[in-house]
């Protein structure tokens, strides 16, 4: 067997982090699954590779994150790792070694948006986002899909590609009017510059696998085939099974199982899933299975009975509704007249009020997108941070796009330079991707750094 035809593994499940003892998001959601695969031999397996983690970088988070006040101050050893395993996975594709990779690793990580002042959803950096972007930076890849298969909306992967042509995020999740983080409808659909390549999916409470099939085979693929990515990324969130006990569906793992045989990702990178013994070793193991072309058939909860669940013809009703809605908006994808708008305005402009539930921090965001005729343009954001401790944070982050012109180069960092030497904010950064370059400046410390 050639090693192009094997499913590379990794496995990290930070036994030195934890929110709290008794948190959802502890190692034990590794270890069950690790116990579970290794008993029943699937590591011995030829169509399995397995591989060690190593660690990020500074300049790989950076790349990505804009971390106030810095990468050091938002992560531990344990996210380093966690990142770098997605790393290994990714060099491992793209140096022939697998045919796809599964990176179990926690702390996961869809919730971390693009500027990150503290833990937010039991996540401080986004491991999906920082792959994919090293990706893009290390083998020029130009066009990537990422299918969010969370339970919860992967508001920071949303955040972080939303003005981001190149790349489709897809995320259906539990109907954000009756789950954290209350987000993810369907009019959030990216900005000017990649509008439809953000598509959101809210399924109501108690969807089963019949409905998350319903709309992987009427949305997602159809999608998918029309947008040709280069590599599909699934971020692998497990919390839709139906003893999760976070959140209201009724998927079973099976139903993982399958979802993910015709999605086909090049990479999975483990997110949430909270039913410990009841439902990841099981979910997890599907999933391997099917990535590795073998047969899963008899992966079976010790809960789940054949016929346990059926999807009501509301909820049929209510989920061809919207994925009626999706299409009608992705092939309208290519009738924003963004001329017309740069005719208007030298700037799109958005507000985000956004609640940090695990750290206990209000931030206020202003984002000012540059409508380059040349490029993606270039960001200018505006960040207030109340912490419930009494720390205010003011910062202003410019951020140039992996494709971007000189004009708009310089014209962000001549904003970084002014805005520098005027020391009205606490924390000043420049996230050039063009060069690959990463800067702060600190206003207390009067100090410039690199990442």
């Amino acid at each position: 067997m050639n090693n192009s035809d094997k499913t590379g593994l990794v496995f990290f499940p930070a036994f030195d982090w934890a929110i709290s003892p008794t948190h959802p998001e502890r190692e034990e959601r590794l270890l069950y699954t690790r116990d579970q695969i290794f008993e029943e031999g699937i590591m011995d397996l030829p169509r399995i590779k397995e591989y060690k983690p190593r660690l990020a970088t500074f300049k790989d988070i950076a790349r990505t994150h804009i971390c106030v006040p810095q990468v050091k101050d938002q992560i531990t050893q344990a996210h380093l790792v966690a990142a770098g395993a997605a790393l290994v996975i990714a060099d491992a594709l793209m140096a022939g070694e697998i045919r796809n990779g599964f990176a179990l690793v926690r702390p996961p990580g869809h919730h971390a948006m693009k500027v990150v002042h503290g833990n937010r959803g039991f996540c401080n950096i986004n491991n999906e986002a920082i792959m994919v972007d090293y990706l893009r930076k290390k083998y020029g890849l130009k066009k990537i899909a990422i299918i969010d298969t969370d339970v919860h909306h992967g508001d920071g992967t949303q955040d972080i590609f939303y003005h981001d042509p190149d790349i489709l995020f897809v995320s259906f999740h539990q109907d954000g009017r009756t789950l954290y983080p209350g987000s993810g409808f369907t009019n959030e659909a990216g900005g000017p510059t990649a509008f439809a390549r953000t598509l959101n999916i809210p399924l109501p409470p108690g969807t089963s696998d019949e409905g998350l099939h319903y709309v992987l085979e009427k949305l997602i693929l159809p999608v998918l085939d029309d947008f040709k990515p280069d590599l599909i990324v699934n971020s692998a969130g497990q919390d839709n099974h139906f003893t999760d006990p976070l959140a209201n569906m009724k998927v079973t793992a099976q139903g993982y199982a399958s979802f993910n045989e015709k999605l086909k990702p090049d990479i999975a990178v483990l997110e949430g899933g909270y039913a410990i013994e009841s439902a990841l070793p099981y979910v997890n193991t599907g999933i391997i299975l099917a990535m590795a072309g073998m047969d899963y058939s008899n992966v079976r909860e010790p809960e789940y009975r054949p016929g346990m669940f059926t999807l009501s013809q509301e909820k049929k009703t209510r989920i061809e509704e919207v994925v009626a809605e999706l299409i009608s908006l992705w092939e309208k994808r290519d009738d924003l007249a963004i001329e017309a708008l740069r005719e208007k305005k030298d700037f799109f402009e958005r507000k985000k009020t956004i609640f940090y539930d695990t750290d206990g921090i209000n931030e206020y965001q202003t984002e000012k997108l540059k409508l380059c005729p040349d490029c993606g343009g270039y960001h200018a954001i505006s960040s207030q941070a109340f912490h419930h401790n009494g720390i205010e944070h003011n910062i202003l982050a410019l951020s140039t796009p992996f494709n971007g012109c000189h004009e708009c180069r310089e014209e962000a960092f001549e904003h970084y330079e002014i805005a520098v030497s005027r020391k009205m904010h606490d924390f000043v950064y420049f996230q050039d991707r063009i060069s690959d370059v990463y800067r702060g400046f600190s206003r207390e410390k009067g100090q410039e750094w690199e990442e």
